[in-house]
């Protein structure tokens, strides 16, 4: 089997979904920008360059801007950077690239702070962690923020637990979106776009979180979120 064909084919139907979606998207609200505030929480005091990985149409890195003096964000879509590039136009210290973060070139210990929002779940975990890491500089935070796949088995409490919390997610979610963006549901465009690209993504579940952030980032803080998204801070 050729596992380098496979995947190079696998990020470029990734590629082709994000520029899909990013000539769809509204800059409305989302349940990943609903977490920007935490996760600007986590960045140092006094942060120089920071690395979006995954930075879409770059809602958050423009917030990241405030907080670094240097932001560089990067994205496999270019039609995602070609977005975030025309929206941030008033910003002067975003670099916006379009770049494979897997084969990208980065300095050792170049970073004070990595931030990655719903994207490490497309890449191969143990590597791209071990890449980020090589990029921190001494005393950088790494934040991550992903979807969790919530366990299902009503045999176990935390099937139910999470049977609940998802009830109670959608509820939540459908109001949200009703008050931020002034609909129940995104366009039909939208979603049918969304449920396509969502067909082909797999998501680690809580208990694999905590035992990656164990494995290979000792003492990280993992967070279960309630709109189907972890936080982890290292």
């Amino acid at each position: 089997m050729d596992l380098t064909g496979s995947k190079a084919a696998f990020m470029s139907t990734i590629k082709k979904d994000f520029d899909r979606l990013a000539r769809l998207d509204d800059g409305g609200w989302t349940p990943n920008n609903h977490y920007h505030s935490l996760l600007l929480r986590s960045v140092p005091a006094n942060c120089l360059r920071a690395l979006e990985v995954g930075c879409g149409t770059g809602a958050f890195s423009r917030r990241l801007a405030e907080r670094a003096q240097q932001v560089v964000a990067i994205d496999l879509s270019p039609e995602m950077i070609r977005v975030a590039s025309s929206r941030s136009t008033h910003i002067r210290n975003v670099d916006y690239r379009c770049a494979d973060v897997m084969s990208g070139e980065m300095a050792a210990a170049e970073f004070d702070c990595i931030i990655s929002i719903a994207t490490l779940h497309h890449l191969p975990l143990k590597e791209v962690i071990f890449r980020l890491k090589e990029a921190l500089k001494p005393g950088g935070v790494l934040v991550v923020l992903d979807l969790f796949a919530p366990d299902r088995n009503l045999l176990r409490l935390a099937g139910w637990r999470d049977t609940m919390l998802n009830a109670c997610a959608s509820g939540v979610s459908v109001s949200l979106r009703l008050l931020h963006n002034g609909r129940l549901r995104p366009p039909p465009e939208v979603r049918a776009a969304w449920e396509e690209h969502g067909s082909k993504d797999v998501y680690l579940t809580m208990p694999d979180v905590r035992l990656l952030g164990a494995e290979f980032l000792p003492g990280a803080r993992v967070r279960q979120h309630l709109l189907w998204r972890y936080s982890l801070v290292w």
